[in-house]
């Protein structure tokens, strides 16, 4: 079938960017971090060679490695449900067992700290990476706490920084804990309890 003038133009220019392509790039840069133990090891070349595409293929997508980098971590992250509103506590809990999800698959754990073990010596990238995939998760929650305080559900002095290390704290030590066994399906739950009963308003 013949293309019209109005389809042609709606396409945008350049190659259309294929899905498949774009997953075996992600996969490689995530699998190379995991093996190879850190940002040093990541290379265009490498990716592109377990890939199975081209170095113009990626350079079409990504600028650099770095970008490349941070676009895969972001992948990585268990998606995170948009706040239903109905209570802080049922909102929390969501939170929370996307963070206890996030923690217990062994590549994303092995990816993460091979990040936090090239902190020093790539600053700027790990700036951009709690930039651009850890805040905006955060300030999720933050909303969730800010709108518990002005409903009267949480106390009006909370520290919602303090709040917000508190839980992820919970969750990343629990998740990780050698020995400890699975982490109970409750875990979250009981967490979010204890934690709102200690932040929750004071009855009068």
């Amino acid at each position: 079938m013949t293309q019209t003038s109005d389809q042609l133009a709606a396409r945008p220019p350049g190659r259309p960017r294929s899905e498949r392509a774009d997953k075996a790039i992600v996969d490689a840069t995530l699998a190379i971090l995991a093996e190879e133990g850190g940002v040093a090891g990541v290379s265009i070349e490498a990716v592109a060679a377990r890939a199975g595409v081209g170095k113009t293929t990626i350079y079409r997508r990504w600028p650099n490695k770095e970008a490349l980098i941070i676009d895969a971590l972001a992948a990585l992250k268990e998606p995170i449900a948009e706040p239903r509103g109905e209570s802080v506590r049922e909102d929390l809990i969501v939170w929370a067992q996307a963070l206890i999800a996030d923690k217990t698959q062994k590549k994303r754990v092995d990816c993460y700290w091979s990040i936090l073990s090239s902190a020093e010596r790539y600053p700027e990238l790990m700036d951009r990476f709690n930039r651009e995939v850890i805040e905006p998760r955060r300030e999720v929650m933050r909303k969730v706490l800010r709108r518990g305080i002005a409903t009267g559900e949480l106390r009006p002095d909370l520290d919602i920084e303090l709040a917000l290390w508190i839980l992820t704290g919970a969750m990343a030590h629990r998740a990780r804990a050698v020995g400890a066994g699975p982490v109970p399906e409750d875990f979250a739950e009981r967490v979010v309890d204890e934690l709102i009963a200690g932040l929750g308003r004071p009855s009068p």
